[in-house]
């Protein structure tokens, strides 16, 4: 049972709340809760009914908005073991049979009318017993990538340590007639709930988030206003929202310069991202939504001839669009009632700055990617998913937080293939069992936006290459071969650079997951 929490609770184990009540507003309401009993029992001995009922009434009032001024908490607690592997490109294998992990989510929701709600997510997500050095230092070092410091698209999706971060953040406001029109809206702006959206949801066993998951899965902070169109129009379930974010900021931090938070022209420009969601039509069985965004002064990662990192830059801008469908009940009894079926389609161009390369191409270049699945129930309390989904060579999405230990299932450049069961143990207890495989033919699936990280090689190209050194003997035969002329230099340099590349190359991997989850 959802737990219903006093802000004077709140306030004891020092979280602080720019809503509801006070702690000192609080302890006016029980000073003045003390007084009336002490008057109610005075007059009970004086023995005046009419005072007394009068005094009840108004404890009770004051009770009432005590009591209206809670925020309601949620637990979500899932414990999970994964068994992880990595066929790499040159024919070695990396793996861990036991990674054990421990996710966190506080969930909170108030709403002191009916036009106002609040809304927020607590998270701590772990590996057990582990914290992590940093990716590219060893020993220690900062957590500025892969933990969501630079950017925070995945800060509370990466496993890190035992710390609460705020995972979402946002109130929302619900208008019932737009310019007088019969149109109910929302507004609303914050820390917004950007991941797990439509499609993802079902294997992760969870109600849609806003975002159409086969493009966009990260964390953002922005604003949404979203326009119910279906009363004017009579289309059940039709309507637009708008969305905007920020996934980054060049505003100096304190005390790093004279000018604290100016912009910083030496740093990354702000990361922007503007979109809409439409949905032609949403009966509750027949659920149909489209996207189109477009993201601004995207990063890469830059690097020297010799391959050594130089750090991050902004390399250009990409467009992004999906439509996805989804049929919730084949037939209208029976055991198809439950079974869920949906495709989507979507679609990425990138728009490289003059003189830059993104997805290590100087052209603008389109992506695109298919997925299509089932979920179908088994028992009466298990249900059974299949997905497939697979990626061109130049797509492209925004699903960094993908919950998948081995990388983003959607943003393959290849096959992907899924299974999982999940089964309801108790009405707040859930066990889950699933296998996922990522085949890739292409290299920088999980990769940014610039010309190295997210650069797209044929990964059977990188395969020969490798080979054709190790038939000519290494290095030494390979530049023998050029001197005398049976390849060319460029041939040459090509074979070796793929060499180099082949043992940091992953070219399949495979997760399988079993998890406890507690959620209510």
């Amino acid at each position: 049972m959802k737990k219903i929490v006093t802000l004077s609770l709140v306030a004891a184990m020092s979280t602080t709340m720019a809503f509801g009540s006070t702690a000192s507003d609080l302890r006016a309401m029980k000073a003045e809760i003390a007084k009336l009993k002490a008057e109610v029992s005075s007059l009970k001995k004086s023995g005046s009914p009419a005072k007394i009922k009068k005094l009840t009434k108004k404890i009770n009032t004051v009770k009432a908005h005590d009591s209206g001024d809670n925020i309601k908490w949620g637990a979500d607690l899932r414990t999970s073991i994964d068994s992880i592997n990595y066929d790499m490109a040159d024919g070695s294998e990396r793996s861990k049979n036991d990674l054990m992990a421990m996710r966190l989510w506080l969930n909170m929701a108030y709403a002191p009318d009916s036009h106002n709600i609040f809304k927020g997510q607590l998270s701590m997500n772990k590996a057990f017993g582990a914290d992590f050095r940093d990716p590219f230092t060893t020993p220690g070092g900062s957590r500025a990538l892969s933990m969501g410091g630079m950017f925070d698209w995945t800060g509370n999706e990466a496993l890190t340590d035992n710390q609460l971060k705020v995972r979402q953040a946002f109130w929302l406001y619900l208008g019932d007639n737009l310019f007088g029109a019969d149109i109910p809206w929302t507004f609303s702006v914050g820390r917004r709930p950007s991941t797990n959206g439509f499609l993802a949801n079902l294997r992760d066993d969870d109600a849609a988030q806003s975002p159409l998951a086969h493009v966009i899965n990260v964390e953002f902070d922005g604003l949404s206003s979203k326009l119910d169109l279906s009363n004017i129009t009579g289309v059940p379930g039709m309507s637009i929202k708008l969305c905007m974010g920020q996934g980054s900021t060049n505003a100096a931090p304190l005390f790093a310069t004279a000018t604290t938070y100016a912009n910083e022209s030496n740093q990354l420009e702000d990361i922007k991202l503007a979109g809409f969601i439409f949905e032609p039509y949403n009966d509750g069985q027949f659920i149909v939504k489209s996207t189109w965004y477009k993201a601004f002064d995207l990063p890469g990662m830059d690097m020297n001839p010799d391959g050594t990192p130089t750090g991050f830059r902004q390399f250009g801008n990409m467009q992004g669009a999906a439509l996805s469908v989804m049929v919730d009940g084949l037939t209208e009894e029976g055991y198809f009632a439950d079974a869920k079926v949906f495709g989507s389609f979507a679609w990425s161009k990138t728009d490289p700055d003059s003189g830059k390369a993104m997805l290590g191409s100087v052209d603008s270049e389109s992506g695109t990617s298919y997925w299509i699945g089932t979920q179908l129930p088994v028992t009466e309390n298990g249900k059974l998913g299949l997905e497939y989904n697979h990626g061109s060579k130049y797509w492209r999405p925004f699903t960094y937080a993908e919950d998948t230990m081995i990388g983003s299932k959607l943003a393959a450049r290849g096959d992907a293939f899924e299974a999982y069961f999940t089964y309801q143990l108790t009405d707040a207890l859930s066990a889950q069992l699933r296998y996922t495989k990522i085949d890739y033919d292409y290299t920088g699936s999980n990769g940014f936006f610039g010309n190295f990280s997210g650069n797209a090689i044929k990964i059977s190209d990188i395969k020969a290459g490798a080979a054709a050194v190790q038939q000519m003997g290494g290095q030494a035969g390979v530049m023998a071969a050029a001197g005398a002329g049976q390849i060319t230099p460029e041939q040459a340099q090509g074979m070796l650079m793929a060499a180099g590349m082949a043992p940091q190359i992953v070219e399949s991997a495979q997760d399988f997951r079993f998890y406890l989850r507690y959620k209510f």
